[in-house]
Protein backbone atom coordinates (compact mmCIF):
# COMPACT_ATOMS: atom_id res chain seq x y z
CA UNK A 1 0.00 0.00 0.00
CA UNK A 2 2.64 2.62 0.97
CA UNK A 3 4.66 1.72 -2.15
CA UNK A 4 1.58 2.17 -4.52
CA UNK A 5 0.86 5.93 -3.16
CA UNK A 6 4.74 6.69 -3.27
CA UNK A 7 4.82 5.57 -7.10
CA UNK A 8 1.30 7.37 -7.38
CA UNK A 9 2.37 10.91 -9.87
CA UNK A 10 -0.37 13.10 -9.51
CA UNK A 11 -1.39 14.61 -6.28
CA UNK A 12 -4.80 14.11 -6.19
CA UNK A 13 -5.18 10.60 -7.38
CA UNK A 14 -1.80 9.77 -4.64
CA UNK A 15 -4.26 11.40 -1.91
CA UNK A 16 -7.30 9.56 -3.00
CA UNK A 17 -5.10 6.26 -2.81
CA UNK A 18 -3.77 7.13 0.31
CA UNK A 19 -7.16 7.62 1.70
CA UNK A 20 -8.50 4.47 0.81
CA UNK A 21 -5.79 2.63 2.15
CA UNK A 22 -5.89 4.39 5.00
CA UNK A 23 -9.57 3.96 5.44
CA UNK A 24 -8.45 0.31 4.92
CA UNK A 25 -6.12 0.30 7.59
CA UNK A 26 -8.56 1.61 10.21
CA UNK A 27 -11.51 -0.31 9.36
CA UNK A 28 -8.94 -3.26 10.07
CA UNK A 29 -7.82 -1.76 13.24
CA UNK A 30 -11.76 -0.71 14.25
CA UNK A 31 -13.14 -4.74 13.59
CA UNK A 32 -10.27 -5.60 16.32
CA UNK A 33 -8.03 -7.20 13.28
CA UNK A 34 -4.01 -6.42 13.49
CA UNK A 35 -3.24 -6.26 9.47
CA UNK A 36 -0.04 -8.37 9.09
CA UNK A 37 3.55 -5.49 8.19
CA UNK A 38 5.30 -6.50 5.26
CA UNK A 39 8.43 -5.93 3.58
CA UNK A 40 8.77 -3.80 0.70
CA UNK A 41 11.16 -1.71 -1.64
CA UNK A 42 9.99 1.90 -1.46
CA UNK A 43 11.65 4.12 -4.13
CA UNK A 44 14.32 6.60 -3.00
CA UNK A 45 12.22 9.46 -4.39
CA UNK A 46 8.78 9.39 -4.79
CA UNK A 47 6.85 9.66 -8.16
CA UNK A 48 5.71 13.47 -9.11
CA UNK A 49 3.51 15.36 -11.77
CA UNK A 50 5.27 17.13 -14.24
CA UNK A 51 4.59 20.15 -12.81
CA UNK A 52 5.23 22.62 -10.78
CA UNK A 53 8.81 23.08 -11.63
CA UNK A 54 11.17 21.95 -8.77
CA UNK A 55 13.81 24.69 -8.13
CA UNK A 56 16.67 25.36 -6.09
CA UNK A 57 15.03 26.72 -2.54
CA UNK A 58 16.86 30.03 -3.55
CA UNK A 59 15.45 30.06 -6.97
CA UNK A 60 12.27 30.01 -5.47
CA UNK A 61 10.41 33.54 -6.21
CA UNK A 62 9.64 35.70 -3.54
CA UNK A 63 5.89 37.55 -3.69
CA UNK A 64 4.27 39.68 -1.62
CA UNK A 65 1.78 37.88 1.24
CA UNK A 66 -0.62 41.02 1.32
CA UNK A 67 -1.03 41.00 -2.86
CA UNK A 68 -3.70 38.13 -4.08
CA UNK A 69 -0.51 36.42 -6.16
CA UNK A 70 1.26 36.64 -2.80
CA UNK A 71 -1.51 33.91 -0.93
CA UNK A 72 -1.85 31.93 -4.19
CA UNK A 73 1.63 31.58 -3.77
CA UNK A 74 1.47 30.65 0.05
CA UNK A 75 -1.32 28.26 -0.82
CA UNK A 76 0.73 26.72 -3.59
CA UNK A 77 3.90 26.52 -0.90
CA UNK A 78 1.68 24.78 1.90
CA UNK A 79 0.05 22.16 -1.43
CA UNK A 80 3.41 21.04 -1.75
CA UNK A 81 4.44 20.65 2.23
CA UNK A 82 1.29 18.75 2.53
CA UNK A 83 2.10 16.69 -0.54
CA UNK A 84 5.52 15.93 0.20
CA UNK A 85 3.72 14.88 4.08
CA UNK A 86 2.00 12.31 2.06
CA UNK A 87 4.91 10.79 0.94
CA UNK A 88 6.95 10.87 4.13
CA UNK A 89 4.43 9.27 6.24
CA UNK A 90 4.14 6.17 3.78
CA UNK A 91 8.04 6.15 3.17
CA UNK A 92 8.47 5.61 7.24
CA UNK A 93 5.73 2.93 6.99
CA UNK A 94 7.70 1.05 3.95
CA UNK A 95 11.07 1.71 4.54
CA UNK A 96 12.23 0.74 8.71
CA UNK A 97 9.94 -2.35 8.53
CA UNK A 98 13.39 -3.68 9.46
CA UNK A 99 12.99 -2.27 13.13
CA UNK A 100 10.19 -3.83 14.99
CA UNK A 101 7.89 -1.26 16.15
CA UNK A 102 3.98 -1.85 17.75
CA UNK A 103 1.05 -1.62 15.90
CA UNK A 104 0.72 1.82 17.12
CA UNK A 105 3.53 2.58 15.18
CA UNK A 106 1.71 2.49 12.01
CA UNK A 107 -1.74 3.56 13.35
CA UNK A 108 0.10 6.57 14.09
CA UNK A 109 1.58 7.15 10.68
CA UNK A 110 -1.51 5.68 8.56
CA UNK A 111 -3.52 8.52 10.37
CA UNK A 112 -0.84 11.13 9.66
CA UNK A 113 -0.76 10.48 5.95
CA UNK A 114 -4.33 10.08 5.68
CA UNK A 115 -4.60 13.64 7.11
CA UNK A 116 -1.84 14.98 5.26
CA UNK A 117 -3.74 13.96 2.11
CA UNK A 118 -7.07 15.71 3.26
CA UNK A 119 -4.51 19.13 4.07
CA UNK A 120 -3.66 19.01 0.31
CA UNK A 121 -6.72 18.49 -1.07
CA UNK A 122 -8.35 21.57 0.84
CA UNK A 123 -4.93 23.61 -0.21
CA UNK A 124 -5.74 22.71 -4.04
CA UNK A 125 -9.46 23.67 -3.46
CA UNK A 126 -8.49 26.75 -1.92
CA UNK A 127 -6.81 27.58 -5.10
CA UNK A 128 -8.52 26.44 -7.60
CA UNK A 129 -11.40 29.44 -5.79
CA UNK A 130 -8.66 32.16 -6.30
CA UNK A 131 -8.36 30.58 -10.36
CA UNK A 132 -4.94 28.89 -9.69
CA UNK A 133 -3.94 25.47 -9.18
CA UNK A 134 -1.23 23.17 -7.82
CA UNK A 135 1.45 23.14 -10.54
CA UNK A 136 0.83 26.58 -11.51
CA UNK A 137 3.80 27.72 -10.23
CA UNK A 138 7.31 26.38 -9.31
CA UNK A 139 8.23 25.33 -5.80
CA UNK A 140 10.97 23.78 -3.15
CA UNK A 141 13.05 21.46 -4.68
CA UNK A 142 14.72 20.28 -1.29
CA UNK A 143 11.58 19.20 0.39
CA UNK A 144 12.54 15.55 -0.01
CA UNK A 145 16.33 15.98 1.04
CA UNK A 146 15.32 15.53 4.98
CA UNK A 147 14.13 11.67 3.33
CA UNK A 148 17.08 10.91 1.31
CA UNK A 149 19.13 11.15 3.91
CA UNK A 150 17.07 9.70 6.53
CA UNK A 151 16.95 6.76 4.88
CA UNK A 152 18.87 4.27 6.96
CA UNK A 153 18.37 6.25 10.17
CA UNK A 154 14.67 5.89 11.91
CA UNK A 155 15.69 8.07 14.29
CA UNK A 156 16.74 10.67 12.60
CA UNK A 157 13.47 10.42 9.94
CA UNK A 158 12.01 10.77 13.64
CA UNK A 159 14.10 13.83 14.60
CA UNK A 160 14.17 15.75 11.62
CA UNK A 161 10.64 15.27 9.68
CA UNK A 162 8.02 15.49 12.55
CA UNK A 163 10.38 17.21 15.21
CA UNK A 164 11.58 19.92 13.16
CA UNK A 165 10.24 20.34 9.77
CA UNK A 166 6.60 19.99 11.12
CA UNK A 167 7.02 21.42 14.25
CA UNK A 168 7.93 24.50 11.98
CA UNK A 169 4.72 24.84 10.83
CA UNK A 170 3.22 25.23 14.20
CA UNK A 171 5.42 27.87 14.60
CA UNK A 172 4.54 29.75 11.12
CA UNK A 173 0.96 28.83 10.36
CA UNK A 174 -0.57 31.14 13.04
CA UNK A 175 0.66 33.82 10.82
CA UNK A 176 -1.01 32.61 7.74
CA UNK A 177 -4.10 32.15 9.34
CA UNK A 178 -3.74 35.83 10.45
CA UNK A 179 -3.12 37.03 6.69
CA UNK A 180 -5.90 35.37 5.00
CA UNK A 181 -7.99 36.72 7.83
CA UNK A 182 -7.60 40.35 7.10
CA UNK A 183 -8.29 39.33 3.36
CA UNK A 184 -11.90 37.77 4.11
CA UNK A 185 -10.64 34.47 2.72
CA UNK A 186 -12.46 32.35 4.99
CA UNK A 187 -12.62 28.67 3.14
CA UNK A 188 -8.46 29.71 3.50
CA UNK A 189 -8.79 30.53 7.18
CA UNK A 190 -10.89 27.17 8.08
CA UNK A 191 -8.52 25.19 5.86
CA UNK A 192 -5.50 26.29 7.60
CA UNK A 193 -7.18 25.86 11.07
CA UNK A 194 -7.67 22.54 9.93
CA UNK A 195 -4.28 21.96 9.20
CA UNK A 196 -2.63 23.65 12.47
CA UNK A 197 -4.79 21.76 14.86
CA UNK A 198 -4.03 18.67 13.00
CA UNK A 199 -0.31 18.99 12.49
CA UNK A 200 0.19 19.00 16.59
CA UNK A 201 -0.08 15.33 16.38
CA UNK A 202 1.94 14.79 13.72
CA UNK A 203 4.70 16.47 16.15
CA UNK A 204 3.42 14.28 18.66
CA UNK A 205 3.73 10.87 16.94
CA UNK A 206 7.65 11.63 15.84
CA UNK A 207 8.07 12.81 19.58
CA UNK A 208 6.45 9.65 20.88
CA UNK A 209 8.09 7.17 18.53
CA UNK A 210 11.81 8.91 19.14
CA UNK A 211 11.21 8.78 22.71
CA UNK A 212 9.89 4.96 22.75
CA UNK A 213 13.45 4.47 20.48
CA UNK A 214 15.56 6.56 22.81
CA UNK A 215 14.11 4.38 25.81
CA UNK A 216 14.65 0.74 24.36
CA UNK A 217 18.20 1.60 23.98
CA UNK A 218 18.67 3.25 26.78
CA UNK A 219 19.82 6.72 25.39
CA UNK A 220 19.15 10.41 26.46
CA UNK A 221 16.42 11.70 24.09
CA UNK A 222 18.16 15.40 23.90
CA UNK A 223 21.56 14.71 23.87
CA UNK A 224 20.44 12.07 20.66
CA UNK A 225 17.96 14.70 19.44
CA UNK A 226 20.69 17.77 19.19
CA UNK A 227 22.97 15.32 17.61
CA UNK A 228 20.67 14.13 15.05
CA UNK A 229 19.63 17.35 14.12
CA UNK A 230 23.05 18.60 13.54
CA UNK A 231 23.96 15.69 11.51
CA UNK A 232 21.09 16.05 9.22
CA UNK A 233 19.43 19.20 9.16
CA UNK A 234 21.08 21.55 6.73
CA UNK A 235 19.54 24.55 7.24
CA UNK A 236 18.78 27.03 10.87
CA UNK A 237 16.20 26.84 14.04
CA UNK A 238 15.22 29.70 13.65
CA UNK A 239 13.07 31.70 16.55
CA UNK A 240 10.07 32.49 17.45
CA UNK A 241 8.71 29.35 18.53
CA UNK A 242 5.45 28.39 18.96
CA UNK A 243 6.87 26.88 22.92
CA UNK A 244 3.14 26.09 23.63
CA UNK A 245 1.65 24.16 20.77
CA UNK A 246 5.11 22.35 20.83
CA UNK A 247 4.58 21.88 24.53
CA UNK A 248 1.58 19.96 23.23
CA UNK A 249 3.60 18.07 21.28
CA UNK A 250 5.71 17.12 23.10
CA UNK A 251 8.41 18.93 22.39
CA UNK A 252 10.49 20.88 25.54
CA UNK A 253 12.41 23.70 25.00
CA UNK A 254 15.70 22.22 25.94
CA UNK A 255 15.01 20.48 22.96
CA UNK A 256 14.81 23.19 20.34
CA UNK A 257 16.33 26.30 21.95
CA UNK A 258 20.09 24.99 21.77
CA UNK A 259 19.87 23.85 18.37
CA UNK A 260 18.70 27.95 17.60
CA UNK A 261 21.15 29.26 19.71
CA UNK A 262 24.46 27.76 17.83
CA UNK A 263 23.11 28.08 14.55
CA UNK A 264 25.58 31.38 13.17
CA UNK A 265 24.06 33.21 10.58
Amino acid sequence: MAVAVLATADGRAKTALSRKYAAQWQAARAAGETPKIGHATPPLRPARPPKPELLDPRDVPHRKPGSEAGRIALLHAVAHIELNAVDLHWDIIARFTDTPMPIGFYDDWVKAADEESKHFNLMCDCLAALGSHYGALPAHAGMWRAAEDTADDLMGRLAVVPMVLEARGLDVTPGMIKLFKQARNQPAVAALETIYGEEVHHVAYGSKWFNFLCGRQNLDPTGVFHDLVRQYFHSQLKPPFNEEKRAEAGLPPDFYWPLAADRKV
